[in-house]
Protein backbone atom coordinates (compact mmCIF):
# COMPACT_ATOMS: atom_id res chain seq x y z
CA UNK A 1 0.00 0.00 0.00
CA UNK A 2 0.94 3.33 -0.77
CA UNK A 3 1.50 6.00 1.91
CA UNK A 4 -0.42 9.06 2.02
CA UNK A 5 2.52 10.83 1.37
CA UNK A 6 3.45 8.89 -1.62
CA UNK A 7 0.02 9.51 -2.65
CA UNK A 8 0.25 12.79 -2.50
CA UNK A 9 3.23 13.55 -4.58
CA UNK A 10 1.02 11.63 -7.46
CA UNK A 11 0.32 14.15 -10.17
CA UNK A 12 -3.47 15.39 -9.69
CA UNK A 13 -5.83 15.46 -12.57
CA UNK A 14 -7.59 19.24 -13.32
CA UNK A 15 -10.55 20.16 -11.83
CA UNK A 16 -12.56 21.07 -14.62
CA UNK A 17 -16.51 19.95 -14.46
CA UNK A 18 -19.17 21.79 -12.96
CA UNK A 19 -22.59 20.69 -11.90
CA UNK A 20 -24.29 20.77 -14.48
CA UNK A 21 -21.63 18.52 -16.00
CA UNK A 22 -21.58 16.08 -13.50
CA UNK A 23 -25.43 15.77 -13.70
CA UNK A 24 -24.88 14.98 -17.92
CA UNK A 25 -22.38 12.59 -17.47
CA UNK A 26 -24.84 10.68 -14.83
CA UNK A 27 -27.28 11.00 -16.86
CA UNK A 28 -25.72 9.97 -19.79
CA UNK A 29 -24.66 6.34 -17.95
CA UNK A 30 -28.39 5.38 -16.16
CA UNK A 31 -30.49 6.52 -19.37
CA UNK A 32 -28.30 4.96 -22.35
CA UNK A 33 -27.65 1.97 -19.80
CA UNK A 34 -30.95 0.27 -19.46
CA UNK A 35 -34.34 2.84 -21.13
CA UNK A 36 -33.14 1.01 -24.49
CA UNK A 37 -32.33 -2.87 -23.00
CA UNK A 38 -33.56 -3.33 -19.81
CA UNK A 39 -37.49 -3.09 -20.03
CA UNK A 40 -37.89 -6.67 -21.90
CA UNK A 41 -35.71 -9.10 -19.50
CA UNK A 42 -37.41 -7.43 -16.74
CA UNK A 43 -40.84 -8.06 -18.37
CA UNK A 44 -39.77 -11.57 -18.62
CA UNK A 45 -38.87 -11.86 -14.90
CA UNK A 46 -41.79 -10.09 -13.48
CA UNK A 47 -44.38 -9.22 -16.45
CA UNK A 48 -45.73 -5.63 -15.25
CA UNK A 49 -44.68 -6.56 -11.61
CA UNK A 50 -41.71 -4.90 -13.64
CA UNK A 51 -42.92 -1.89 -12.41
CA UNK A 52 -42.61 -2.55 -8.38
CA UNK A 53 -39.42 -3.87 -9.60
CA UNK A 54 -38.01 -0.29 -11.18
CA UNK A 55 -39.60 0.83 -7.71
CA UNK A 56 -37.33 -1.42 -5.64
CA UNK A 57 -34.28 -0.59 -7.81
CA UNK A 58 -34.78 2.94 -7.63
CA UNK A 59 -34.73 2.96 -3.58
CA UNK A 60 -31.89 1.06 -3.83
CA UNK A 61 -30.56 3.36 -5.86
CA UNK A 62 -31.45 6.26 -4.08
CA UNK A 63 -29.80 4.62 -0.76
CA UNK A 64 -26.61 4.39 -2.44
CA UNK A 65 -26.55 7.37 -4.06
CA UNK A 66 -27.04 9.15 -0.74
CA UNK A 67 -24.07 7.14 0.82
CA UNK A 68 -21.48 7.38 -2.16
CA UNK A 69 -22.60 10.84 -2.32
CA UNK A 70 -21.60 11.96 1.30
CA UNK A 71 -18.50 9.91 0.98
CA UNK A 72 -17.17 11.77 -2.44
CA UNK A 73 -18.08 15.21 -0.52
CA UNK A 74 -16.03 13.54 2.10
CA UNK A 75 -12.78 11.88 -0.03
CA UNK A 76 -13.18 14.35 -3.52
CA UNK A 77 -10.79 12.10 -5.30
CA UNK A 78 -10.78 9.32 -8.28
CA UNK A 79 -11.23 5.81 -7.45
CA UNK A 80 -15.36 5.90 -5.92
CA UNK A 81 -15.89 3.13 -3.26
CA UNK A 82 -11.94 2.03 -4.22
CA UNK A 83 -11.19 5.08 -2.15
CA UNK A 84 -14.10 5.14 0.19
CA UNK A 85 -13.50 1.19 1.04
CA UNK A 86 -10.17 1.56 1.79
CA UNK A 87 -10.05 4.83 4.24
CA UNK A 88 -13.01 3.90 6.14
CA UNK A 89 -13.30 -0.08 6.10
CA UNK A 90 -9.65 -1.26 5.40
CA UNK A 91 -7.05 -1.94 1.97
CA UNK A 92 -8.79 -5.63 1.39
CA UNK A 93 -12.39 -4.05 1.48
CA UNK A 94 -10.99 -0.97 -0.75
CA UNK A 95 -9.27 -3.63 -3.23
CA UNK A 96 -12.43 -5.47 -3.31
CA UNK A 97 -14.54 -2.56 -4.06
CA UNK A 98 -11.87 -1.44 -6.79
CA UNK A 99 -11.65 -4.95 -8.10
CA UNK A 100 -15.62 -5.57 -8.44
CA UNK A 101 -16.21 -2.28 -10.41
CA UNK A 102 -13.41 -2.79 -12.66
CA UNK A 103 -14.22 -5.64 -13.49
CA UNK A 104 -17.88 -5.16 -13.68
CA UNK A 105 -17.92 -2.43 -15.44
CA UNK A 106 -15.31 -3.50 -18.07
CA UNK A 107 -18.21 -5.83 -18.93
CA UNK A 108 -20.12 -3.30 -19.37
CA UNK A 109 -18.56 -1.56 -21.41
CA UNK A 110 -18.79 -4.82 -23.73
CA UNK A 111 -22.54 -4.78 -23.59
CA UNK A 112 -23.21 -1.23 -24.35
CA UNK A 113 -20.44 -1.54 -27.65
CA UNK A 114 -22.62 -4.64 -28.77
CA UNK A 115 -25.67 -2.85 -28.04
CA UNK A 116 -24.36 -0.03 -30.45
CA UNK A 117 -23.35 -2.33 -33.36
CA UNK A 118 -26.99 -4.55 -32.71
CA UNK A 119 -28.66 -0.92 -33.79
CA UNK A 120 -26.47 -0.05 -36.17
CA UNK A 121 -25.35 -2.66 -38.14
CA UNK A 122 -26.69 -5.95 -36.77
CA UNK A 123 -24.70 -8.27 -39.53
CA UNK A 124 -21.66 -6.91 -38.13
CA UNK A 125 -22.42 -5.85 -34.37
CA UNK A 126 -18.74 -7.11 -33.41
CA UNK A 127 -16.95 -4.59 -36.05
CA UNK A 128 -19.57 -1.53 -35.04
CA UNK A 129 -18.72 -2.38 -31.44
CA UNK A 130 -14.87 -2.07 -31.92
CA UNK A 131 -14.86 1.32 -33.89
CA UNK A 132 -17.19 2.70 -31.00
CA UNK A 133 -14.80 1.76 -28.58
CA UNK A 134 -11.89 2.51 -30.35
CA UNK A 135 -13.46 6.52 -31.51
CA UNK A 136 -14.58 7.05 -27.57
CA UNK A 137 -11.58 5.69 -26.48
CA UNK A 138 -9.40 8.19 -28.72
CA UNK A 139 -12.14 11.26 -27.30
CA UNK A 140 -11.60 10.29 -23.58
CA UNK A 141 -7.99 10.60 -24.39
CA UNK A 142 -7.61 14.31 -25.20
CA UNK A 143 -9.52 15.63 -22.17
CA UNK A 144 -12.37 15.51 -19.96
CA UNK A 145 -14.18 18.24 -20.89
CA UNK A 146 -14.73 17.08 -25.03
CA UNK A 147 -15.85 14.02 -23.31
CA UNK A 148 -18.33 16.07 -20.89
CA UNK A 149 -20.04 18.02 -23.93
CA UNK A 150 -20.78 15.07 -26.12
CA UNK A 151 -22.06 13.35 -23.38
CA UNK A 152 -24.31 16.39 -22.87
CA UNK A 153 -25.10 16.13 -26.41
CA UNK A 154 -25.87 12.97 -26.34
CA UNK A 155 -28.20 12.96 -23.84
CA UNK A 156 -30.06 16.29 -24.95
CA UNK A 157 -30.69 13.74 -28.01
CA UNK A 158 -32.59 10.68 -26.07
CA UNK A 159 -34.64 12.68 -24.09
CA UNK A 160 -35.98 14.13 -26.94
CA UNK A 161 -36.51 11.05 -28.99
CA UNK A 162 -37.73 9.56 -25.37
CA UNK A 163 -39.99 12.56 -25.03
CA UNK A 164 -41.40 12.63 -28.34
CA UNK A 165 -42.43 8.23 -28.20
CA UNK A 166 -44.52 8.58 -24.75
CA UNK A 167 -45.96 11.59 -25.89
CA UNK A 168 -47.27 10.19 -29.20
CA UNK A 169 -48.23 6.87 -28.17
CA UNK A 170 -49.82 8.53 -25.46
CA UNK A 171 -51.81 10.45 -28.41
CA UNK A 172 -52.58 7.65 -29.99
CA UNK A 173 -55.03 5.87 -28.28
CA UNK A 174 -53.27 2.53 -28.55
CA UNK A 175 -52.13 2.37 -25.28
CA UNK A 176 -54.29 -0.08 -22.83
CA UNK A 177 -53.87 0.89 -19.14
CA UNK A 178 -55.59 -2.36 -18.10
CA UNK A 179 -52.39 -4.16 -19.47
CA UNK A 180 -50.55 -2.62 -16.35
CA UNK A 181 -52.29 -4.63 -13.74
CA UNK A 182 -51.48 -8.10 -15.02
CA UNK A 183 -49.96 -10.50 -12.15
CA UNK A 184 -46.19 -11.12 -11.79
CA UNK A 185 -45.84 -14.76 -13.13
CA UNK A 186 -42.36 -14.77 -11.32
CA UNK A 187 -43.59 -13.88 -7.90
CA UNK A 188 -41.21 -12.53 -5.64
CA UNK A 189 -38.05 -13.42 -6.77
CA UNK A 190 -39.11 -12.54 -10.51
CA UNK A 191 -40.01 -9.04 -8.93
CA UNK A 192 -36.22 -8.87 -7.01
CA UNK A 193 -34.86 -10.08 -10.42
CA UNK A 194 -36.44 -7.62 -12.65
CA UNK A 195 -35.11 -5.36 -10.16
CA UNK A 196 -31.37 -6.41 -9.63
CA UNK A 197 -31.65 -5.70 -13.87
CA UNK A 198 -33.07 -2.94 -13.91
CA UNK A 199 -30.47 -1.67 -11.15
CA UNK A 200 -27.87 -2.38 -13.91
CA UNK A 201 -29.66 0.50 -15.91
CA UNK A 202 -29.57 3.78 -12.39
CA UNK A 203 -25.95 2.66 -11.86
CA UNK A 204 -24.51 5.39 -13.83
CA UNK A 205 -24.55 7.76 -10.68
CA UNK A 206 -21.04 6.53 -10.01
CA UNK A 207 -19.77 7.96 -12.77
CA UNK A 208 -19.76 11.24 -11.08
CA UNK A 209 -18.84 9.85 -7.27
CA UNK A 210 -15.37 8.65 -9.55
CA UNK A 211 -14.85 11.43 -11.33
CA UNK A 212 -14.24 13.04 -7.81
CA UNK A 213 -10.84 14.32 -8.69
CA UNK A 214 -11.67 15.86 -11.78
CA UNK A 215 -15.14 18.19 -10.13
CA UNK A 216 -15.09 21.81 -9.06
CA UNK A 217 -15.91 22.33 -5.43
CA UNK A 218 -16.51 18.48 -5.16
CA UNK A 219 -18.16 18.61 -1.65
CA UNK A 220 -20.67 21.11 -2.64
CA UNK A 221 -21.26 19.46 -6.36
CA UNK A 222 -21.03 15.61 -6.01
CA UNK A 223 -23.39 15.65 -3.21
CA UNK A 224 -26.14 17.71 -5.39
CA UNK A 225 -25.32 16.21 -9.04
CA UNK A 226 -25.98 12.28 -7.87
CA UNK A 227 -29.83 12.84 -6.32
CA UNK A 228 -30.56 15.25 -9.34
CA UNK A 229 -29.61 13.01 -11.75
CA UNK A 230 -30.78 9.93 -10.58
CA UNK A 231 -34.29 11.66 -10.13
CA UNK A 232 -34.42 12.70 -13.56
CA UNK A 233 -33.73 9.26 -14.60
CA UNK A 234 -36.15 7.77 -12.62
CA UNK A 235 -39.09 9.87 -14.15
CA UNK A 236 -37.93 8.87 -17.53
CA UNK A 237 -37.70 5.67 -16.99
CA UNK A 238 -41.27 5.05 -15.26
CA UNK A 239 -42.75 6.85 -18.20
CA UNK A 240 -41.33 4.82 -20.55
CA UNK A 241 -41.94 1.65 -18.77
CA UNK A 242 -45.85 2.28 -18.02
CA UNK A 243 -46.18 3.83 -21.92
CA UNK A 244 -44.39 0.66 -23.50
CA UNK A 245 -46.38 -2.25 -21.04
CA UNK A 246 -49.43 -0.27 -21.73
CA UNK A 247 -48.93 -0.71 -25.41
CA UNK A 248 -46.89 -4.08 -25.75
CA UNK A 249 -48.71 -5.97 -22.86
CA UNK A 250 -45.84 -7.54 -20.31
CA UNK A 251 -46.09 -10.90 -22.42
CA UNK A 252 -45.22 -9.16 -25.67
CA UNK A 253 -42.69 -6.83 -24.12
CA UNK A 254 -40.77 -10.27 -22.46
CA UNK A 255 -40.53 -11.40 -26.22
CA UNK A 256 -39.27 -7.86 -28.04
CA UNK A 257 -35.41 -7.65 -28.84
CA UNK A 258 -36.12 -3.95 -29.73
CA UNK A 259 -39.20 -2.83 -27.20
CA UNK A 260 -38.97 0.61 -27.60
CA UNK A 261 -39.02 0.72 -31.49
CA UNK A 262 -41.67 -2.19 -31.23
CA UNK A 263 -43.99 0.03 -29.06
CA UNK A 264 -44.38 2.63 -31.92
CA UNK A 265 -44.70 0.42 -34.65
CA UNK A 266 -47.94 -1.39 -32.43
CA UNK A 267 -49.31 1.73 -31.58
CA UNK A 268 -49.51 2.54 -35.18
CA UNK A 269 -46.36 4.92 -35.94
CA UNK A 270 -44.31 2.60 -37.87
CA UNK A 271 -42.71 5.95 -39.12
CA UNK A 272 -41.00 6.91 -35.30
CA UNK A 273 -39.30 3.57 -35.12
CA UNK A 274 -35.91 4.25 -37.25
CA UNK A 275 -35.64 7.36 -35.07
CA UNK A 276 -36.08 5.61 -31.67
CA UNK A 277 -33.72 2.91 -33.29
CA UNK A 278 -31.15 5.70 -33.60
CA UNK A 279 -31.73 7.07 -30.11
CA UNK A 280 -31.13 3.55 -28.90
CA UNK A 281 -27.60 3.32 -30.28
CA UNK A 282 -26.71 7.30 -29.65
CA UNK A 283 -27.84 6.13 -25.87
CA UNK A 284 -25.43 3.57 -26.05
CA UNK A 285 -23.09 6.05 -27.06
CA UNK A 286 -23.21 8.14 -24.80
CA UNK A 287 -23.46 5.03 -21.76
CA UNK A 288 -20.06 3.78 -23.59
CA UNK A 289 -18.31 7.27 -23.23
CA UNK A 290 -19.10 7.18 -19.27
CA UNK A 291 -18.12 3.84 -18.72
CA UNK A 292 -14.66 4.41 -20.12
CA UNK A 293 -14.38 7.31 -18.36
CA UNK A 294 -15.11 5.91 -15.17
CA UNK A 295 -13.13 2.60 -15.43
CA UNK A 296 -9.74 4.63 -16.24
CA UNK A 297 -10.33 6.46 -13.03
CA UNK A 298 -10.71 3.62 -10.83
CA UNK A 299 -7.97 1.96 -12.55
CA UNK A 300 -6.00 5.11 -11.73
CA UNK A 301 -6.59 5.02 -8.11
CA UNK A 302 -6.02 1.22 -7.73
CA UNK A 303 -2.47 1.62 -9.82
CA UNK A 304 -1.62 4.67 -7.79
CA UNK A 305 -2.02 2.23 -4.56
CA UNK A 306 0.09 -0.93 -6.95
CA UNK A 307 -3.31 -2.90 -7.02
CA UNK A 308 -2.73 -2.89 -10.32
CA UNK A 309 0.87 -1.87 -12.88
CA UNK A 310 2.13 1.28 -11.73
CA UNK A 311 2.59 2.53 -14.99
CA UNK A 312 -1.22 2.88 -15.67
CA UNK A 313 -0.84 5.52 -12.87
CA UNK A 314 0.07 8.48 -15.51
CA UNK A 315 -1.66 11.33 -16.02
CA UNK A 316 -0.89 12.46 -19.73
CA UNK A 317 1.34 16.47 -19.11
CA UNK A 318 -0.96 17.72 -21.89
CA UNK A 319 -4.46 16.55 -21.83
CA UNK A 320 -3.95 16.16 -17.78
CA UNK A 321 -5.68 12.13 -18.33
CA UNK A 322 -4.96 8.69 -17.00
CA UNK A 323 -3.98 8.19 -20.70
CA UNK A 324 -2.31 4.57 -20.09
CA UNK A 325 -5.02 3.73 -17.82
CA UNK A 326 -7.75 4.57 -20.61
CA UNK A 327 -5.87 2.58 -23.07
CA UNK A 328 -6.04 -0.47 -21.12
CA UNK A 329 -9.69 -0.36 -20.98
CA UNK A 330 -9.94 0.10 -23.90
CA UNK A 331 -7.69 -2.74 -25.08
CA UNK A 332 -9.84 -4.94 -22.91
CA UNK A 333 -12.84 -3.88 -23.44
CA UNK A 334 -12.05 -4.47 -27.47
CA UNK A 335 -11.06 -8.44 -26.67
CA UNK A 336 -14.38 -9.15 -24.57
CA UNK A 337 -16.83 -7.46 -27.53
CA UNK A 338 -14.67 -9.96 -29.73
CA UNK A 339 -15.44 -12.80 -27.74
CA UNK A 340 -19.14 -12.07 -25.09
CA UNK A 341 -22.81 -11.98 -26.03
CA UNK A 342 -24.40 -9.32 -24.28
CA UNK A 343 -27.05 -10.80 -21.89
CA UNK A 344 -24.09 -12.63 -20.51
CA UNK A 345 -21.93 -9.08 -20.16
CA UNK A 346 -24.84 -7.57 -18.62
CA UNK A 347 -25.93 -10.25 -15.90
CA UNK A 348 -22.56 -10.64 -14.90
CA UNK A 349 -22.18 -6.42 -14.49
CA UNK A 350 -24.58 -6.02 -12.15
CA UNK A 351 -23.38 -8.62 -10.10
CA UNK A 352 -20.06 -6.84 -9.70
CA UNK A 353 -21.83 -3.33 -9.64
CA UNK A 354 -23.90 -4.57 -6.65
CA UNK A 355 -20.59 -5.87 -4.82
CA UNK A 356 -19.35 -2.84 -5.02
CA UNK A 357 -22.09 -0.45 -3.91
CA UNK A 358 -22.41 -2.77 -0.70
CA UNK A 359 -19.24 -1.90 -0.12
CA UNK A 360 -20.04 1.97 -0.78
CA UNK A 361 -22.87 1.44 1.89
CA UNK A 362 -20.22 -0.29 4.78
CA UNK A 363 -17.98 2.47 4.40
CA UNK A 364 -20.79 5.26 4.99
CA UNK A 365 -21.94 3.63 7.98
CA UNK A 366 -18.45 4.41 9.43
CA UNK A 367 -18.74 8.20 8.20
CA UNK A 368 -19.29 10.09 12.22
CA UNK A 369 -21.89 12.74 12.00
CA UNK A 370 -18.89 15.61 11.84
CA UNK A 371 -17.96 14.14 8.47
CA UNK A 372 -21.54 14.50 6.64
CA UNK A 373 -22.80 10.61 8.00
CA UNK A 374 -26.42 10.11 5.99
CA UNK A 375 -29.21 8.49 8.31
CA UNK A 376 -28.44 5.16 9.68
CA UNK A 377 -31.34 3.76 7.63
CA UNK A 378 -29.74 4.88 4.09
CA UNK A 379 -26.65 2.35 4.84
CA UNK A 380 -28.78 0.01 5.95
CA UNK A 381 -31.45 -0.41 3.12
CA UNK A 382 -29.12 -0.23 0.85
CA UNK A 383 -26.22 -2.93 2.15
CA UNK A 384 -29.25 -5.26 2.33
CA UNK A 385 -30.71 -4.19 -0.80
CA UNK A 386 -27.57 -4.41 -2.37
CA UNK A 387 -27.24 -7.95 -1.26
CA UNK A 388 -30.95 -9.30 -2.27
CA UNK A 389 -30.79 -8.18 -5.57
CA UNK A 390 -27.19 -9.40 -6.28
CA UNK A 391 -28.23 -12.92 -5.16
CA UNK A 392 -31.25 -13.21 -7.15
CA UNK A 393 -29.70 -13.00 -10.35
CA UNK A 394 -29.40 -16.12 -12.67
CA UNK A 395 -27.45 -18.35 -11.28
CA UNK A 396 -24.75 -18.05 -14.03
CA UNK A 397 -24.33 -14.56 -12.64
CA UNK A 398 -23.58 -15.47 -9.07
CA UNK A 399 -21.56 -18.10 -9.50
CA UNK A 400 -19.20 -16.72 -12.06
CA UNK A 401 -19.30 -13.03 -10.28
CA UNK A 402 -18.33 -14.80 -6.25
CA UNK A 403 -15.70 -16.61 -8.94
CA UNK A 404 -13.69 -13.69 -9.97
CA UNK A 405 -13.90 -11.87 -6.45
CA UNK A 406 -12.26 -15.01 -5.39
CA UNK A 407 -9.72 -14.25 -7.85
CA UNK A 408 -9.19 -11.17 -6.50
CA UNK A 409 -8.88 -12.17 -3.12
CA UNK A 410 -6.24 -14.42 -3.59
CA UNK A 411 -4.48 -12.02 -5.68
CA UNK A 412 -4.64 -9.61 -3.29
CA UNK A 413 -3.39 -12.31 -0.65
CA UNK A 414 -0.62 -13.36 -3.03
CA UNK A 415 0.96 -9.33 -3.50
CA UNK A 416 1.04 -8.90 0.56
CA UNK A 417 3.11 -12.45 0.85
CA UNK A 418 5.30 -10.89 -2.34
CA UNK A 419 5.80 -7.83 -0.54
CA UNK A 420 6.79 -9.02 2.99
CA UNK A 421 9.64 -10.96 1.25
Amino acid sequence: MASASARARQPLLERRLGLTDAVVIGLGSMIGAGVFSALAPAAAAAGSGLLVGLALAAVVAYCNATSSARLAARYPASGGAYLYGRERLGPLWGYLAGWSFVVGKIASCAAMALTVGAYLWPGHHREVAVAAVVALTALNYTGVRKAAWLTRLIVAVVLIVLAALVATISVSGHAQPARLTAVSEGGVRGVLQAAGLLFFAFAGYARIATLGEEVRDPAHTIRRAIPIALGITLVVYAAVAVTVLAVLGPRRLARSTASLAEAVTAAGLPALAPAVQAGAAIAALGSLLALILGVSRTTLAMARDRHLPPALAAVHPRFKVPHRAELAVGAVVIVLVLTSDLRGAISFSSFGVLVYYAIANAAAWTLPPGEGRPPRVVPVLGLAGCAALAFSLPPVAVLSGSAVLMIGVLLYGARRILNRR
